[in-house]
């Protein structure tokens, strides 16, 4: 859990006082399930923007799977920058 290494390297105390009121792994899992959504929201729009479509697939498997990876490298940064690393 990124998040949770991240809380305990650079955010101590919210870490101990999460975990002393019993709402550390409450609040890692709400974490988690607003960064599924994010990632899944965000690859949707990615793909809609660049054109990235099952029709792509079909045609030339090899451009669509390098451009999904790049578009869920992309989201990963994103949802690092403004949701775990915060």
């Amino acid at each position: 859990m990124l998040h949770k290494d991240y809380l305990l390297k650079y955010k101590k105390v919210l870490f101990a006082t999460l975990l002393a009121e019993g709402k550390l792994w409450q609040y890692l899992a709400d974490i988690d399930t607003q960064a599924q959504q994010m990632f899944d929201t965000l690859v949707e729009q990615m793909k809609t923007t660049e054109g990235v479509t099952e029709q792509l697939k079909e045609e030339n498997q090899l451009e669509w799977v390098c451009r999904m990876q790049n578009i869920e490298a992309r989201a990963r940064i994103i949802i690092n920058n403004e949701l775990i690393f915060v």
